[in-house]
């Protein structure tokens, strides 16, 4: 487990920021993901994938997505090619944000009750910052959100740890104050990267069992949350 706490008195008031991925932790994106990756491979004449097929490929930004789509039908793109096939998912996608995007269960009661309580909250996800501005827009949780950090705002993209140290930076926040929830390897393994205690949700996006990405804590949904962090600040057994 994360060395989160130096002393007893670091748990009062624990967290004062929660770090959220997106799709796949706040958000059920795959369908229209989906649509988007269909579209894309369409106008090259290339057959359609399930949105079960799409679901395992998401995660680390939109290009690694193209390539493992065209991949998946024996049409590897790479170098040029491949920037020119992901400008035109953007510009697909773009088009199919919220169509048929839902909330994940309990995704924006927990939003807006760590809200009210004076939780800071970020959102740090490897899919554009427009693009994320606009979907949580759509679930009318923006306003709720003190910062987002995406794929294309600046940092190293997660599994690398620089989108959670840019978040907390913006914050003003020291990363012992944090945790990050998620649902992917890209996601724990920044906030391993960044010694941040993180816990992990099932239902998202992972080619890897749930229960051994490393998160300090494994729940089945967001309406679990609250009681993990309860879990966090336990004392340890035998400490004082």
């Amino acid at each position: 487990m994360t060395e989160i706490f130096a002393s007893d008195d670091d748990r009062h008031g624990w967290p004062q920021a929660i770090l959220f991925d997106l799709d796949g932790t706040l958000i059920d994106s795959a369908p229209d993901i989906a649509a988007a990756v269909n579209e894309l491979l369409s106008g090259d004449d290339l057959p359609t994938l399930s949105v079960d097929a799409v679901r395992g490929m998401i995660g680390n930004g939109v290009k690694k997505l193209v390539e493992r789509a065209y991949a998946s039908q024996g049409k590897p793109v790479e170098g040029d090619a491949l920037n020119t096939v992901t400008g035109r998912m953007m510009g697909i996608y773009g088009k199919h944000l919220t169509k048929a995007t839902t909330a994940m269960p309990g995704a924006l009661e927990l939003i807006a009750a760590y809200h009210d309580a004076g939780v800071k909250i970020a959102v740090v996800t490897n899919k554009p910052e427009a693009f994320t501005h606009e979907i949580l827009k759509h679930f009318g949780i923006d306003g709720q959100v003190d910062v987002v950090v995406g794929g294309d705002t600046g940092p190293a993209r997660k599994p690398e740890p620089d989108m959670l140290y840019h978040a907390l930076s913006v914050l003003g926040l020291p990363v012992s104050r944090a945790l990050m929830v998620g649902d992917s390897p890209a996601d724990i393994g920044a906030a391993r990267a960044a010694k941040m205690a993180s816990i992990a949700v099932h239902g998202g996006y992972t080619n890897v069992p749930v229960d051994q990405l490393g998160a300090d804590v494994v729940i089945s949904d967001l309406t679990g949350l609250a009681s993990a962090i309860e879990f966090l600040k336990a004392p340890v057994k035998g400490q004082s």
